[in-house]
């Protein structure tokens, strides 16, 4: 085991990811900032639905989350440039993790996994070669970098992409029906809107990305395999990012065959002054212990974690409990409507509370559909109508469409939302049974 994962090797794939990735962090921060996300997500809000027990963590108040972003595009570009590499890498997976984890309006699988890359980063030796760190102090300059590095990243994707297609194995993306509803709200689009809109090009985007998740790392494990498989990633991502306009996670997805392709090769391409490291040197470290402790509690968790939606009552796609951190990606379509309604408890007056005025309009949204916001509404309500001096109950009538299938209730309407207890690892039963109807295949409409 020793010789296995503590074996030195060459670490351009290395020294080269961490370029591309510091690059890509950086523009993340800044284009937050340019394209209006930020903006939208953090700063017009009154405030945020945070991940549960986490309420703590608030944005800071006017504009100083502007200066917080471009603090973090500077720790990017530090990062990029392997100046105080360690420290920069920390700060930035500390600051995303933050912003990560203060929000769900624009929950996205793809920034869960970014804030797990970038505290990944922190423990790798990427700075070894290439980087201002090793001009400036040569003893941490090194050619190599032990097995267990390159091991830690690649299994890491592959647990994200096997779980991304196996996600998909359900009726209503099988047959089609995600798809069609996807690509129906592309008709539009300059150039390609009607091409979207083939049956067969919606088959292709169906199966394709089944079999692309599960099969890509194992071909770029492959060396036979290795060169297609890299050319079809670069087009299934450029197409992701031109179709589904999701950042910089398609280019940072393309960027992982660096870990893939041998040290040769990208020395031959990119590096060519750097000597291809042969020594194969065997260096186990004091602190391996911990090591193989942290990481295999961390993989063990990384494994289970998306399973744990089996352990709760009725499907996930309705309840949504154990949806977030699970690489459930672009599964479903869902809308709904809901009224929130509150009982004075002294009074028993009965009154609907105008929840649009405390919103942003995607806010709004998910407050109509996703079980553990609107339960966090309610709590938000109940605390406003506090400081007024009204002790009030807070009911929801929320109904809800699945990959536009028919309109159904979620909520039971006569719970007082704001006295229930939230429950992490329980279901909740508040949210009621999932009804047959609910999967109900949704007609195709090609006008």
């Amino acid at each position: 085991m020793d010789k296995f994962l503590f074996k030195h090797i060459d670490n351009t794939g290395l020294v080269l990811w961490r370029v591309v990735f510091g690059a890509l962090i950086a523009i993340e921060a800044f284009g937050a900032i340019a394209t209006g996300w930020l903006r939208r997500t953090l700063i017009e809000p009154d405030f945020t639905f945070n991940f549960i027990g986490l309420e703590f963590l608030q944005p800071l108040p006017g504009n100083w989350m502007y200066a917080y972003f471009v603090l973090m595009g500077v720790f990017g570009i530090c990062v990029m440039l392997g100046y105080k590499y360690k420290w920069t890498m920390f700060f930035y997976a500390l600051m995303w993790s933050c912003v990560y984890l203060m929000q769900k309006t624009s929950y996205n699988n793809h920034y869960y996994l970014m804030m797990l890359l970038c505290w990944l980063m922190v423990f790798l030796p990427a700075n070894r070669w290439f980087s201002l760190d090793a001009k400036l102090d040569p003893e941490t300059k090194s050619p190599s970098m032990p097995r267990w590095v390159l091991l830690v990243v690649i299994l890491q994707i592959w647990i994200v992409y096997t779980y991304a297609s196996v996600a998909k194995w359900y009726p209503d993306w099988l047959d089609g029906s995600v798809a069609q509803l996807f690509m129906s709200g592309k008709k539009d689009y300059w150039l390609i809107g009607p091409f979207l809109q083939l049956d067969w090009v919606q088959v292709c985007i169906t199966y394709v990305g089944i079999l692309f998740d599960l099969i890509i790392v194992p071909l770029l494990l492959w060396k036979r395999t290795r060169l297609i498989a890299f050319c079809i990633s670069i087009f299934f991502h450029l197409f992701n990012s031109v179709v589904f306009q999701i950042g910089i996670f398609p280019y940072m997805s393309i960027a992982f065959a660096f870990f893939f392709f041998s040290s040769e090769t990208l020395q031959r391409r990119f590096l060519p002054k750097k000597k291809l490291y042969t020594a194969g040197e065997i260096k186990v470290p004091s602190y391996k212990p911990a090591l193989i402790g942290i990481f295999s509690v961390y993989f063990v968790i990384q494994i289970l974690l998306p399973l744990r939606h089996w352990t709760f009552k009725d499907d996930v796609l309705w309840t949504e409990e154990g949806h977030r951190l699970s690489w459930r990606m672009m599964l479903r379509s869902k809308s709904g409507m809901a009224t929130y309604e509150v009982v004075d408890k002294e009074t028993g007056n009965r009154r609907r509370y105008p929840i649009d005025s405390l919103l942003s309009k995607k806010q709004s949204r998910s407050v109509r559909t996703k079980p553990d916001m609107i339960w966090q509404l309610c709590q938000r309500i109940k605390e406003a109508e506090a400081k007024n001096g009204r002790d009030v109950a807070v009911f929801v009538d929320a109904r809800v469409r699945i990959n536009g299938g028919s309109l159904n209730q979620l909520i039971d309407p006569t719970v007082d939302l704001a006295n229930e207890p939230w429950k992490h690892f329980e279901h909740h039963d508040w949210i009621l049974p999932q009804p047959d109807s609910y999967k109900e295949k949704p007609k195709k409409d090609k006008n």
